[in-house]
């Protein structure tokens, strides 16, 4: 099997996203497990190689179809020069930061690569008349999504966390909070499970929106009138869904290890236990749509920009989480299409029921 080809859209250069990159690769044992091709710019890279004193080979290239093996790859994305100032909101950044994300997709609908890893980007310089969204997610939603809806997971290698509603303001969030929106969101969690994480029957959790999960109406009606005709909805579609229960209960008491996934009403809810928990080990995964699409769990990080102290944990398992839902998607598809041929044959008993083709047993002599 070839090796997979990872794109890395090169985020806000004015953060800490080619340090996460270099770091990462500057391992050889990456190249030996996929391709990375570099969305950015090469006199980017270089500065902030040398500001970093960091000495790390990449190769350029006009088109993902020219990459080189063993090596990382850089995609020009723009031919004029970004002033870089560490740490520092620029419009200018967040421009470079689109043109990576806007090659990336186009080369995503001409099948050019296996995977996307995207580091972080300033949501608000990143604004302008081509993408007025709240984050990467609503944009490839956008973009390459195919009229499918996504979903944000949060995982590591014991939780993951889905989000119902992603980057909204604290105050809008009851008012996006619908039966309906739950029951797509655990479905496309569900069917996540089952094609990009191999699990058979998964088990997902749901949390309520108030504190105590309500207590019965006290302190909220959404959980008795949105949130538990949702569930018992689900699961007359046969899904194991469970609660709703109190999110400090539920992480505090560490439920959590009895599910396969769990599903957040709101950002906040479910980011900052798994924050807590994963200690800078978290990835972020875009479910949901064609494209398989990754990154780290934190942003630019402009307090430590160029100083050579960015961990790079949660791009490196970002990456190998795009690796490994790529082909366990793969594996899916290709089990899904060819299924097993059925075990019996159309002689029917005098019930006119369809029975087992089981071969008589043979006569001892």
């Amino acid at each position: 099997m070839s090796k997979p080809i990872i794109a890395i859209t090169h985020g806000d250069t004015n953060g800490i996203g080619y340090e996460v990159i270099f770091k990462t690769f500057a391992v050889p044992e990456m190249l030996d497990i996929c391709t990375p091709v570099i969305y950015g710019s090469p006199k980017v890279a270089k500065y902030h190689l040398n500001g970093l004193g960091m000495d790390v080979n990449f190769h350029i290239i006009d088109s993902i179809k020219n990459l080189k093996q063993g090596t990382i790859n850089i995609i020009p994305v723009f031919d004029n020069d970004v002033k870089i100032e560490y740490g520092q909101a620029s419009k200018e950044a967040g421009a470079s930061a689109l043109k990576a994300l806007d090659k990336a997709m186009e080369d995503f609908k001409a099948g050019a690569y296996d995977a996307l890893v995207t580091a972080p980007i300033n949501k608000n310089n990143i604004q302008s008349e081509e993408f007025n969204f709240c984050g990467h997610t609503e944009y490839i939603e956008e973009r390459v999504g195919d009229g499918k809806e996504a979903l944000m997971i949060l995982m590591s290698q014991n939780i993951r966390v889905a989000l119902a509603t992603t980057h909204l303001p604290v105050s809008e969030i009851p008012t996006q909070i619908t039966t309906e929106l739950i029951e797509r969101k655990v479905e496309i969690l569900n069917q996540s499970l089952k094609q990009d994480f191999r699990i058979l029957q998964p088990r997902i959790a749901v949390l309520a929106l108030n504190p105590h999960a309500g207590e019965e109406g006290l302190l909220g009606k959404e959980e008795e009138e949105i949130i538990i005709p949702a569930i018992k909805n689900l699961r007359e579609k046969k899904i194991l869904v469970y609660g709703p229960y109190a999110a400090d209960g539920f992480f505090g008491h560490a439920s959590y290890i009895h599910f396969d996934a769990i599903l957040a009403m709101y950002h906040d809810q479910g980011l900052a236990p798994f924050k807590a928990l994963c200690a800078g080990n978290g990835v972020n995964y875009t479910a949901g749509l064609p494209i398989v699409r990754t990154s780290p769990d934190h942003g630019t990080a402009y307090d430590i920009a160029g100083k050579n102290c960015a961990d790079e944990s949660s791009f490196r398992q970002a990456t190998y989480s795009a690796i490994d839902i790529m082909r366990n998607r793969r594996n899916y598809t290709e089990a899904s299409a060819n299924p097993l041929p059925k075990l019996f044959h159309e002689r029917r008993d005098e019930g006119e029921r369809l029975r087992f083709n089981i071969p008589e047993k043979k006569k001892e002599k």
